[in-house]
């Protein structure tokens, strides 16, 4: 990734205030409805000298999902969508990490929602690393990733007069990753 910069070999950590995990969905056929998960928890390993070592993980809390619309939210946390009841969390873990150019990674792994784990790939730009006030190193990443929703069991849906669906089946998922590199007395506890 970087070859004359800091050591970002080493465990990391996403920080929640700065990463957003969400989504973004056609209603109605006409209009994108957006939304995210509030509570984000992951990690990252990196072994820059052998990079079949690395390694993320990636935890969302299905009760924090909001599309700024109380209605929908309570919707999607029902047994018609996500029944975060039943399964609150949803996860991946990857089982390879990429560079397969500048700054562009893939990433696949094992995506979990409800009851439903599938493989999946997902690109990743690495946007860079900096240095923060608090004297941390910080590295962002962004990404995307189209699925289709029902071969997570997510399958409630009204069909509309004119045709077509209240809600797509196609889900853009949307990464904006920012982790904070743990210091090494951090990594060895």
């Amino acid at each position: 990734m970087t070859e004359n910069g800091p050591d970002l070999s080493g465990d990391w950590d996403f920080d929640p205030a700065h990463t957003r995990i969400g989504f973004s969905a056609k209603h109605a056929m006409v209009t994108n409805v957006r939304g995210a998960f509030n509570e984000v928890s992951g990690s990252l390993h990196v072994d820059l000298d052998d990079p079949s070592n690395a390694s993320a993980v990636v935890s969302l809390s299905v009760a924090s999902i909001d599309t700024r619309n109380t209605q929908r939210d309570d919707h999607l946390r029902s047994a018609d969508f996500f029944d975060a009841e039943q399964w609150p969390e949803i996860v991946f873990r990857s089982d390879r990490i990429e560079e397969i150019s500048e700054n562009a990674l893939v990433v696949s792994g094992l995506l979990t929602i409800r009851d439903v784990t599938k493989p999946i790939t997902v690109p990743i730009e690495f946007i860079g690393v900096q240095t923060d006030a608090n004297g941390d190193l910080r590295a962002g990443f962004e990404g995307s990733r189209r699925i289709d929703r029902r071969e997570y069991g997510l399958e409630w849906n009204v069909a509309l007069d004119k045709g077509g669906w209240l809600v797509s089946e196609k889900i853009t998922l949307e990464f904006e990753i920012s982790a904070v590199k743990r210091a090494v007395e951090d990594a060895a506890a």
